[in-house]
């Protein structure tokens, strides 16, 4: 006879919580278990993906952090911005002023190196029957710690090379940073990764007929509005002076493109300004395999 509780969806869905919630403390352990091979497999090639080469005791003190970060990212599901092990990141990173591309890359690489590492793993490598939701847990990991990064970042002085003031979206060398990083992962794995770039029509015309007090406001209301309809690991950014790029990950064309028009449409619809305003999609498109 089956137990009531064994029936109840409810029941189901808080016993694959626990079993998730399980899965992140043991993939937390291993990660902080062998924290110094993780960091000394990622540093072994970290210095050598930029032109300025760095100190192998600097590249691990990173190291150090990125791995606890992790770790703390895959047990919690977040990262918050406020947290001690962000400040101490970006103050080492202040040290050598390393850029955010930079420390993007030590990230991805950090995230490839605990992949092929706990593939290893009897009882949640590649042959388990878990691996599937480890590497997606990994993977939202480190969106979590980029993101936190990039969140505390706007907070420091060196701002405007990360977010654009008007839109408030992150700007095109931000953007540029990620996306190249984006696409490597993206081949490396073999899942879809989705762009889209959003154009106002006629944003010059509208700026010498009406004034560019009118252009920025309607580049103003765009970056409130775009944002809401993505999720927090996608990346918008302001590409042009009228134009707005979305980066999807894990995102195929088919549904990049039905998502773009209803926020294309939407966003239109919704601008509330006195002048008629249109929005052109103008790509929408999965990346290249790399």
């Amino acid at each position: 006879m089956l137990s009531m509780k064994a029936n109840d969806p409810a029941f189901a869905a808080e016993d694959g919580a626990h079993m998730q919630d399980d899965l992140r403390q043991q993939i937390s352990s291993l990660i902080l278990d062998r924290a110094a091979l993780l960091t000394w497999d990622t540093v072994a090639v970290f210095p050598f993906t930029g032109t300025e080469m760095l100190e192998p005791e600097y590249c691990n003190r990173v190291g150090h952090l990125l791995v606890q970060l992790m770790a703390m990212a895959v047990r919690e599901g977040r990262v918050d911005s406020r947290s001690g092990f962000i400040a101490d990141l970006n103050r080492v990173a202040l040290e050598r002023t390393l850029s955010a591309e930079r420390l993007f890359s030590f990230v991805y690489l950090l995230e490839r190196t605990i992949m092929d590492e706990l593939a290893l793993s009897d009882t949640i490598g590649a042959t388990s029957e878990p691996w599937p939701v480890v590497a997606q847990i990994i993977r939202r990991a480190s969106f979590d710690l980029v993101a936190a990064y990039t969140e505390r970042l706007q907070q420091e002085p060196a701002e405007t090379a990360i977010i654009d003031r008007l839109t408030t979206l992150y700007t095109r060398v931000m953007l540029e940073a990620v996306l190249a990083k984006e696409v490597e992962r993206a081949g490396r794995f073999g899942y879809p990764m989705s762009l889209i770039l959003f154009d106002v029509d006629h944003l010059s015309t509208i700026n010498k007929e009406h004034g560019y007090g009118v252009g920025d406001r309607i580049l103003e209301r765009l970056g409130i509005l775009i944002r809401k309809y993505f999720r927090q690991h996608d990346w918008v950014a302001r590409h042009s002076e009228d134009a707005i790029v979305v980066l999807l990950p894990l995102t195929d064309a088919d549904n990049a493109s039905e998502l773009a028009e209803r926020v294309r449409a939407t966003v239109e619809e919704r601008l509330g300004l006195p002048i008629i305003v249109t929005i052109r999609r103008c790509r929408s498109r999965s990346a290249p395999p790399s």
